[in-house]
């Protein structure tokens, strides 16, 4: 293999000889691992190879070490320790040479890759030179090499690899002798100094130590607040970036650093001509704000608990507000009208940070917005009228209800009269404001007086301009949904506006002037009223699911007409976007769909024939069929020869893993509808289910899926599901034992999931079988309490898989009433656990009742027992 060829190649435009190239490269790797690692690394180190080809080498180095999927990255590590020591030795020693290289490219490419070894190394304790030659390099090496050794301290504690992160703490002295070393004003090179900066945020979490010492701590809120008066802005706006972060984990060293320097040094950064520097400066503040506010919650939760020790909160932001609101308040007003929907400047920056203030001060922050609204609306810059707008409905939620009512009704009519502004900017923040409203103080919109204007005028600007779509359509289903009024009410606010509201927005989704988003979004507030409409509006949607069919059949053709990427994505988007508001129909008709079912199956049959892979369309197909099951219970029986080898295809399918998991939702959908119509079905979804949990490649999220899904065709067969019962135990066993093992904090909340599928199994199960087959359980009935106790045991415990647990004990013991399993049922461990939910004052109630009721089975387990013995 000639490696400059290939590397060349992998950075070729022509995608079939960048995929031959990268086939050479995994070629190479899998022949001999050792060899093509040295050459890769001879290759990054060498100083008369071209640029880019040093670079493509780092780059296929560091990939064949690292990646962002915690099983891969753990994979490629253990392939990392198994290659021969002297092998590894020497790719580590080239990669150190290269980051002294006076290539830019190489130096950040190599930096890239010591991190990548650095991952699979510290956390098992080796490599531990490494630091101190970086410290080395930082203290006495050329520019580059300091550069790009704080470059891969920067990477290394970037990383989200939670064994590496345990691991820094011990070189947390080495780390912060580097970084500071580097930051320092006396740092000539300003690149230097920047990478020190960025270097120094990502390691202040591993510098905790350090930081409690007063002395290092001075020092290094002195290099920082020194370097955000630096001459080089990219180096002022990293330092900001690095007081947010020292702010979000030292607020309780903050008070004295706040009172020095940091109050004035971000009210000047926040007036800085460059924006990156104001930018950063304005989200000081909204660090601040997040803080307390976050503070303020867990000392609220803390009261609750009878917590005597409350987190320091030292009122930062309301003590700021006089000084700092105004400054926010003009940053509001240096709109850039070119700027796109996504993009982040000092302007939506600020704008952030007021919303935050007003959270965080309430009603107090109004006197200093309230002066610049009133002295802004109606100014003859659009660029003050916008921020006035802005600022009024930023400060929406926060302050109090009462305070806010009477300035909302004001203001109203002003507002919805500027929804006609010649600025299509003004009048987009306008709808964002009034949707703001309708979000978090509705109460003060009267539906006779302000909602027809309201919706007239919000509908006006929806089909005014493509830009203000999001906005608008936000504002609008906020209306649907804070007028709805109670659920199953006949009539509602929304009712005499309903009909209206459904013609306009089927006008503009109509339209072949409407664009993508716009159409995507005005179908989104159509699913929203459709599922808020009231009783006497039911007729209407009834008929709009006559028009909603007609539109998606006419898209059946269309697939044969498709000539590009863009076509394809355009009629996915229409489809998708449509069988979405066919599925909103089919949940609040609920069984009136039935007229309408055989319509909506033939068109979801013909676009799953129709569909190509890859394509977003089936998973909300399946949705909507899932959702038809529902409302036509055992009648969904005649459609399932049609549609069930869709259904099978999609179970084993498990390169989507999207569809997959809405096929596995919709097998329970499916059973829980047809009850033991099922039956015929259930061998072929067991088949697939099962081999899907024995695939190692079937992705985790989904596996707790899959066991409620037994629980639930259990439930739908009944006795019938004693074939599957041995086969099925020893999956929940096995499942349980995963959830025996300690968490790590990336799979904290799939543990929790699983335990929450076995036991729901087990509670579908038992269930189906106690009545006529409960002898058939005793086999498995140890195992079961096996997964009791080590529930019983675990500290990480959901309120639904408590509630599930409480379910299996009382059915349980329900399934043998004459105290075969007393003994066990006796044990403290149960009667703890059962106590403990019963008496929980943060369970909800059905919680409560199940474990009421399970105290109860229990407690006759206990008589009849005493019975048999007695006997």
């Amino acid at each position: 293999m000639n490696v400059n060829q290939v590397l060349e190649s992998t950075l070729s435009p022509d995608a079939a000889t960048r995929q031959n190239a990268e086939q050479q490269l995994t070629q190479a790797a899998e022949t001999d691992f050792a060899t093509y690692l040295t050459t890769l690394a001879q290759e990054l180190a060498n100083e008369q190879a071209q640029p880019h080809i040093r670079q493509a080498a780092g780059v296929a180095l560091k990939n064949t070490l690292s990646a962002r999927e915690g099983p891969r990255l753990r994979y490629m590590q253990n392939r990392w320790r198994q290659v021969n020591p002297n092998a590894r030795a020497s790719v580590k020693e080239l990669a150190l040479k290269s980051l002294g290289s006076n290539d830019k490219r190489a130096g950040t490419s190599a930096a890239q890759v010591v991190a990548a070894i650095a991952g699979a190394e510290i956390p098992q304790g080796e490599w531990p030179e490494l630091m101190v030659a970086l410290v080395a390099n930082v203290g006495e090496g050329a520019d580059n090499l300091k550069q790009s050794s704080l470059a891969t301290i920067g990477y290394i504690c970037e990383s989200d690899d939670i064994e590496l992160r345990n691991s820094l703490v011990q070189h947390s002295n080495a780390i912060l002798t580097a970084v500071v070393q580097g930051a320092r004003k006396e740092e000539t090179n300003t690149d230097v100094r920047y990478s020190a900066i960025q270097a120094l945020s990502d390691s202040l979490e591993f510098v905790r130590t350090n930081f409690e010492n007063e002395g290092e701590r001075n020092y290094i809120m002195q290099v920082v607040c020194e370097a955000t008066q630096a001459e080089d802005t990219r180096v002022q706006a990293a330092s900001y970036g690095c007081l947010n972060r020292i702010m979000g984990l030292y607020y309780e060293k903050m008070r004295f650093y706040m009172e020095k320097a940091l109050f004035g040094l971000t009210i000047m950064g926040m007036k800085h001509q460059e924006e990156d520097v104001a930018k950063l400066a304005v989200e000081f503040w909204s660090s601040v704000c997040e803080e307390e506010i976050a503070i303020e919650d867990d000392n609220t939760l803390a009261q609750q608990e009878g917590a005597t020790e409350m987190r320091p909160y030292f009122n930062f932001a309301r003590v700021a507000a006089r000084e700092v609101i105004p400054v926010i308040l003009e940053l509001l007003a240096q709109q850039d009208e070119d700027a796109g929907d996504d993009e982040y400047n000092v302007s939506r920056a600020a704008y952030q940070c007021l919303q935050l203030f007003a959270q965080t001060v309430g009603s107090e922050l109004i006197q200093f917005v309230l002066g610049f609204v009133e002295q802004n609306l109606r100014h003859d810059d659009w660029h003050r009228r916008d921020a006035a707008v802005s600022a009024f409905g930023a400060i929406m939620e926060g302050p109090e209800i009462p305070t806010l009512d009477p300035l909302v009704k004001q203001a109203l009519p002003v507002l919805i009269a500027m929804m006609d502004d010649p600025v299509v900017q003004v009048k987009d923040s306008v709808a964002y404001a009034l949707g703001r409203i309708c979000e978090n103080v509705s109460d003060s919109i009267n539906p006779q007086v302000n909602l027809p204007s309201l919706i007239q005028a919000l509908f006006a600007g929806l089909s005014s301009n493509p830009k203000m779509a999001n906005s608008c359509c936000w504002a609008l289903m906020s209306i649907a949904e804070k007028f709805a009024g109670e659920p199953g009410c006949e009539e509602n606010d929304l009712s005499a506006h309903f009909q209206d509201s459904v013609t306009h927005l089927l006008r503009i989704t109509e339209s072949t002037q409407a664009d993508s988003q716009l159409r995507m979004a005005a179908y989104e507030v159509l699913n929203t009223f459709v599922m808020n409409a009231a009783i006497n509006s039911l007729h209407i949607v009834a008929k709009l699911s006559d028009i909603i069919l007609e539109r998606l059949e006419g898209t059946i053709p269309m697939q044969q007409q498709i000539v590009s990427a863009d076509d394809k994505n355009t009629l996915e988007e229409i489809q998708t976007s449509l069988t979405s508001v066919l599925l909103a129909i089919i949940q609040r008709l609920e069984s009136e769909i039935k007229p309408q079912a055989d319509r909506t199956m033939q068109v979801s049959l013909q676009m799953l024939t129709t569909v190509g892979p890859k394509s977003s369309v089936p998973d909300s197909i399946f949705a909507a069929v899932g959702s038809l099951a529902t409302a036509l219970e055992e009648d969904f029986g005649k459609y399932m020869d049609s549609f069930v080898p869709f259904l099978y295809n999609a179970l084993g399918n498990l390169e989507e893993v999207g569809l997959c998991a809405m096929a596995i939702g919709l097998v329970s959908d499916i059973v829980r509808s047809l009850g033991e119509n099922c039956q015929p079905y259930c061998d072929t979804f067991m088949n697939y289910l099962l081999s899907d949990l024995r695939n190692p490649i079937f992705a985790n999220q989904l596996k707790p899926a899959v066991l409620q899904c037994f629980g639930d065709i259990a439930q739908a067969i009944g006795a019938h599901f004693e074939k599957y019962l041995e086969t099925t135990a020893q999956v929940l066993e096995a499942a349980a034992n995963v959830t025996r093992s300690e968490p790590t904090y990336d799979m904290y909340e799939y543990l929790i999931a699983l335990s929450e599928g076995v036991m729901d199994a087990w509670g579908g199960i038992i269930l189906a079988l106690k009545q006529t087959k409960a002898q058939s359980l005793k086999p498995v009935v140890p195992v079961i309490f096996a997964y009791l106790n080590t529930v019983a045991q675990n500290t990480n415990r959901s309120e639904p898989l408590l509630r599930a647990t409480m379910g299996v004990i009382g059915d349980l013991a329900d399934a043998f009433p004459q105290g075969d399993y007393a003994p066990q049922f006796q044990a403290a461990w149960i009667s703890q656990m059962i106590k403990d939910v019963r008496t929980s004052r943060e369970f909800q109630s059905r919680t409560i009742e199940t474990a009421r009721w399970a105290r109860e089975q229990v407690k006759r387990q206990s008589v009849s027992g005493q019975g048999v013995q007695m006997s």
